[in-house]
């Protein structure tokens, strides 16, 4: 399984993917969900995504390919416009479905690539995507500023109550990597490395992106601290009356 989320600022985006990938009880891997396609001053696109790996890494490739053609041809490089850029990749969804998914549902299984897709290309303000397995796709907006995809039950709870368009993004990464936590903590398919970037409005290049590795003292230090924290806050709770 997988984590993914992204969230949409007044001053900017916030992005992570945790990097666990598991075939079975017994058959973990770790690989890089989150895709970046930055051209300095001009767009920066940031793909996080969910499935079935060989699915999702089938999609990029295909952007990757078309992107590099230099034949004319519509690709992240040459969209106007991020809806551009959805469609580019609803595209790529459904033309690997199309290839690979007789097969896999002759094996029993079914086509699983979904995607959370973010970014700004000059002309326009940044906006926030998520793509489902089918190649359809909805919008962020003011009233729901972040999306999640994956095992998203675990982390959403804090991103409600402390996450609004006009959060910082010091304090909305912070909040993200804390989502990250209670999600490892109660789910087994979700684990680290976690990587994190942090994208600021009209920059039209990344501002951080970094990656945290089991271990970690920061991400050791705000998992101890959070919890001591809760634990604290939930003593000083007014007592019960029956």
């Amino acid at each position: 399984m997988t984590y993914c989320v992204a969230v949409l600022l007044e001053s900017g985006m916030v992005f992570a993917s945790d990097s666990r990938t598991n075939a079975g009880v017994d058959d973990f891997a770790s690989f890089c969900k989150m895709t970046v396609f930055e051209r300095s001053g001009d767009r920066v696109l940031v793909l996080l995504s969910s499935g079935s790996l060989a699915g999702t890494q089938a999609v990029i490739s295909l952007l990757r390919q078309q992107a590099d053609a230099g034949d004319g041809q519509a690709n992240v490089w040459t969209a106007r416009t991020m809806f551009d850029v959805m469609v580019l990749v609803s595209d790529a969804v459904r033309a690997v479905e199309q290839r690979d998914g007789p097969y896999l549902e002759a094996a029993g299984t079914v086509f699983n690539a979904s995607f959370l897709v973010g970014g700004q290309i000059r002309g326009e303000a940044p906006r926030l995507f998520r793509m489902y397995a089918e190649g359809n796709f909805i919008e962020a907006g003011e009233e729901t500023p972040f999306l999640q995809t994956g095992e998203a039950k675990y982390g959403k709870p804090i991103i409600d109550r402390v996450i609004h368009t006009d959060t910082n993004l010091a304090e909305t990464a912070k909040c993200v990597l804390v989502s990250f936590d209670s999600t490892i903590r109660s789910n087994l398919s979700v684990g680290m490395p976690i990587d994190l970037l942090v994208y600021e409005r009209d920059s039209f290049t990344v501002t951080h992106n970094r990656r945290f590795c089991e271990g970690d003292a920061y991400f050791k230090q705000l998992s101890d601290e959070w919890s001591a924290g809760v634990r604290q806050v939930f003593r000083e709770l007014p007592e019960l009356l029956w």
